[in-house]
């Protein structure tokens, strides 16, 4: 994301940092009201949640109930940045 704009007294940055937990609805109230706030000043924050949101979304119901094949924690891992 080119800009970090301060929307609704949130940054992008901050709402991105969280917008997984906020898809999961695992944000407290105040939380969520302050992130919808910058995503309805924000442009490129609902387009991207929006986008990100449907991945998230579509990826839960194609493996919900389902076991992982042998081997898919290991390659999933290895592809992934560690930190």
């Amino acid at each position: 994301m080119a800009e970090n704009r301060d929307v609704g007294g949130l940054f992008c940055f901050e709402v991105l940092a969280q917008l997984s937990d906020y898809v999961d609805g695992e944000l407290g109230a105040e939380a969520r009201a302050k992130i919808d706030g910058h995503l309805q000043g924000c442009d490129a924050c609902a387009q991207f949640g929006g986008e990100f949101g449907a991945v998230v979304k579509a990826l839960q119901q194609k493996v919900r109930g389902e076991e992982p094949s042998a081997g898919a924690q290991e390659r999933l891992l290895a592809r992934l940045p560690v930190r």
